[in-house]
């Protein structure tokens, strides 16, 4: 139950606060002086997006807030986000003038997501759009199966789930079906990159060693000859002139004449005798390395046509040989997928098999609780039709089949024959804009039964009067009874039956307009319901009848 709602500065309202009570709560008032508005802030705390300028001219943000009871149910559902003690919940959002909003859920941050969880568990909110909703086949089987109850929750749930299953394997076997088709080509262009690569069998430490033989087989004569001027500087000549090992090994046996003298020439004489070792071996490598670097004939066209090779397959693959190896392992991958193709598809097949025997499964219950819950849902709007002044109106849920979707293989058609006699035919073409209100007031009646304590009408007796607007009031009421219902409305047939009243008027004395709204004490009961019958505060006619109205209340 929704025990207090509190606005501010939201459009006319600067600041509301309404106590409500269990039964028929009623808001009444002048055309314009801001009932929507009401309506509009249990949309917003309902999660409901924000219309632009909303927040009331002047104001920083509006803020609205809502105290209900807390029910076992939905104390489980939101968990550790509430206090264990909580015996209330509140929720509250505000609107920033620039179109910010902040949702609230007992107290802490929330999401508008948070709020319509917690708020659809809490309230149901029949405006003037709803009655333009029950002409789509999609809210008439959502009534349907709310009717159905909880049960059949968990049938769509379990149909849903099944659904998308089936839709994800036959999205998988056509795309299997579509590879098997290309399978060949492909199958020959990525055989023939592969073979390519396995048999140039690349490697980065081969590119390397590559990289500094053509290095080396490119510069061969200035390599020789470098070696052989440094042993020929090193060994001396041919023609008898001394090198530099020769001097110093010369210099080293001059060293050895006057050892044991001197320590500071024993020193250096060790260091000469060194540099004569190093220049000996050094020029014996020089020997070595100038009789080694020759170079086989076409060595060096074969290195480098080894290069052009793992060139041309870089730039194919990626630009390195790292590349290039992972190129090829891609291949083996889907090359092995091309080749189980066929393997693949018999798997999905028969999954799917599998999966659609259960999804027709599921879908024939789901069409067996709903040609069920179809017949006593007309039962039970027959007879809510007739106690609102349409006796005789036949009234129907009709079933058709139609190809699986995420709700079912069912499409849901009302049908409707205001008068005896009058074929049926669809709600969207045959009730008028007061039958139809009368037929949502019976549908939502019937099917709010099990849903939620509180239910909020937005002026859903639009274009009905007299005896029949009595009789939706006496239905309202009826509804009301062990519950909250919370009605705005304009006419004062329903207005003099509500057990708490309410009174929305606007002030346009001020620069900006200001609205209020007030809780009639009974005394002030009868004035209102003048009002609303059109005529003055002074009019005995009127206040006799207003008073008449209470009284067969």
């Amino acid at each position: 139950m929704l025990h207090e709602l509190r606005v501010e500065n939201l459009l006319l309202i600067e600041r509301a606060e309404l106590r409500l009570g269990p039964g028929l709560n009623v808001l009444t008032g002048e055309t314009g002086a801001g009932k929507t508005v009401l309506a509009h802030a249990l949309d917003l705390l309902l999660g409901g997006k924000p219309r632009s300028g909303i927040v009331r001219p002047g104001a920083a943000e509006a803020y609205v807030e809502g105290i209900f009871s807390l029910p076992d149910e939905l104390r489980v559902l939101l968990g550790d986000r509430i206090a264990e003690d909580a015996e209330e919940l509140v929720l509250a959002r505000r609107v920033s003038a620039e179109g910010r909003t902040r949702a609230y859920l007992g107290g802490r941050s929330a999401t508008a997501a948070d709020l319509r969880e917690a708020g659809t568990a809490l309230l149901s909110f029949y405006g003037q759009h709803e009655s333009r909703k029950l002409m789509l086949h999609s809210a008439q089987l959502e009534i349907l199966d709310g009717f159905a109850g909880a049960e059949q929750a968990d049938r769509r749930d379990a149909y849903r789930e099944t659904y998308a299953r089936e839709r994800v394997l036959s999205e998988r076997k056509l795309l299997l079906q579509e590879r098997a088709g290309a399978r060949d080509r492909e199958l020959d262009l990525l055989e023939w990159e592969l073979g390519e690569i396995e048999r140039a069998e690349p490697t980065a430490d081969e590119e390397a060693a590559l990289e500094a033989e053509r290095g080396r087989l490119r510069h061969v004569e200035a390599l020789r000859g470098a070696a052989a001027i440094g042993s020929g500087a090193l060994g001396g000549d041919d023609e008898g002139g001394g090198g530099a090992a020769l001097a110093l090994a010369a210099a080293a046996q001059a060293m050895d004449g006057a050892a044991g003298v001197d320590d500071e020439l024993d020193a250096l004489g060790a260091r000469v005798r060194a540099l004569a070792i190093e220049a000996e071996d050094l020029l014996h490598d020089l020997h070595r390395y100038a009789e080694g670097v020759e170079a086989a004939p076409g060595r060096l066209d074969e290195v480098e046509e080894r290069m052009a090779l793992l060139e041309r397959l870089k730039r194919k693959h990626g630009g390195t040989i790292e590349a290039v190896l992972t190129y090829a392992e891609e291949c083996r991958t889907r090359r092995d997928e091309l080749v189980g193709a066929e393997e693949a598809i018999e798997e999905v097949e028969t999954e799917l098999a599998t999966v659609r025997a259960e999804l027709e499964k599921r879908g024939l219950a789901l069409s067996a609780a709903r040609e069920a819950a179809g017949v006593a849902l007309a039962e039970a709007v027959r007879e809510r039709l007739g106690a609102l002044a349409m006796e005789g109106a036949e009234f129907t849920a009709s079933l058709s089949p139609r190809a699986y979707a995420p709700s079912g293989a069912d499409e849901v058609d009302f049908l409707i024959a205001p008068n005896p006699g009058v074929p049926a035919g669809p709600l969207r073409e045959i009730a008028s804009g007061g039958e139809l209100s009368r037929v949502m007031l019976a549908l939502m009646g019937a099917a709010a039964e099990a849903g939620p304590a509180t239910l909020v009408f937005d002026e859903v007796d639009a274009g009905i009067g007299g005896v029949t607007a009595r009789a939706v009031g006496e239905q309202l009421r009826e509804l009301a009874a062990g519950r909250q219902v919370l009605c705005i409305t304009h006419l004062p047939q329903i207005a003099s039956l509500a057990d708490r009243h309410f009174t929305i008027v606007k002030d346009t004395s001020g620069e900006t307009a200001r609205t209020t709204v007030t809780e009639l004490r009974k005394a002030e009961v009868v004035g209102e319901l003048v009002r609303m019958l059109g005529a003055d505060s002074e009019d005995v006619a009127a206040r006799r009848h207003a008073k008449e109205l209470l009284k067969a209340a």
